[in-house]
C-alpha cells in the first residue's frame, strides 16, 4: 500500500463524506442554488492566495529541478485559468469576488499558512495532495455532465477532472510517496495528522457550503 492509501484511510470516514456531498451532487446534477454556488465560490476564492503561496514554497523545497517542474506548471494553471473562472463565475452570478471569510474558511486558511511557515516539504505535499485529491475524487465521476450544465458549475468539474488534473494529483502523491520513505515514525505522525486535519477540514467545508454562506454582494 502507498502511503498515500495508507493516509487516505486514515481520515476514511470525513474522506468518503467530502467526496459524495450532497453539495456536489447538487452541483453536477444543476439543482444547486446560485445563492449556494456564488457563497461556495466567494469562500473558496479566498483560498486561492494562500494555496499559490503554499504551491510555491513546495516548488522552492522540492529536492531537484525535475521535481519542481510539475507543480510550477500546476501553478501557472491556478493563477491563469482557475483565477479566470473565479472571476468570470462570479461576475456572472453577479456578486463581488470579495467576501468576509466564514469560519471553516479561516481554518483552512490556517492550516495551509502553518505547512508553508514548516518549511517541512512534506507537511506541504500532506495539504496539496488532499486539497487537489478530493477535488478529483467528487468531480471524475460527474465530467461527462459538464458540457450540459452552465459554465460557473460545468467548467469546476472539468478543471478538476480529466487527464491532466489527474496527473497533476498522481504527481503529489507521488512526492509525498517518496518523501514518508524518508521520515522517522516522528515526522510521519506529523504528516498523518496534518492529513487527517486537512480531510476534516474539507469536509467541514461542504458542509457549511450545502447549509450556506453568507453571499457578499
Amino acid at each position: 500500500m502507498s502511503a498515500t492509501h495508507y493516509l487516505q484511510l486514515l481520515a476514511a470516514e470525513d474522506w468518503k463524506v467530502a467526496t459524495h456531498h450532497a453539495f456536489t451532487d447538487a452541483l453536477a446534477d444543476g439543482t444547486l442554488s446560485q445563492e449556494k454556488m456564488a457563497g461556495y465560490l466567494q469562500q473558496d476564492y479566498l483560498f486561492v492566495e494562500g494555496f499559490v503561496r503554499l504551491l510555491a514554497s513546495a516548488v522552492a523545497n522540492a529536492p531537484t529541478l525535475a521535481d519542481a517542474v510539475p507543480a510550477a506548471q500546476f501553478l501557472g494553471l491556478i493563477c491563469g485559468p482557475e483565477n479566470t473562472y473565479f472571476l468570470r463565475s462570479l461576475e456572472a452570478l453577479e456578486v463581488t469576488s470579495t467576501a468576509k471569510p466564514a469560519p471553516e474558511t479561516r481554518a483552512f486558511q490556517e492550516l495551509m499558512d502553518q505547512a508553508r511557515h514548516s518549511g517541512r516539504y512534506e507537511i506541504m505535499l500532506s495539504v496539496l495532495v488532499v486539497a487537489e485529491w478530493i477535488y478529483l475524487d467528487w468531480a471524475t465521476p460527474f465530467e461527462g455532465r459538464a458540457d450540459d450544465l452552465p459554465f460557473w458549475f460545468g467548467e469546476w468539474i472539468t478543471l478538476h477532472s480529466g487527464e491532466g488534473f489527474t496527473q497533476v494529483v498522481a504527481y503529489l502523491r507521488g512526492q509525498l510517496d517518496t518523501a514518508w520513505e524518508t521520515l522517522d515514525d516522528t515526522a510521519r505522525a506529523e504528516v498523518s495528522a496534518t492529513f487527517t486535519q486537512a480531510v476534516r477540514l474539507e469536509r467541514a467545508f461542504f458542509d457549511a457550503s450545502w447549509a450556506g454562506f453568507t453571499v457578499a454582494k
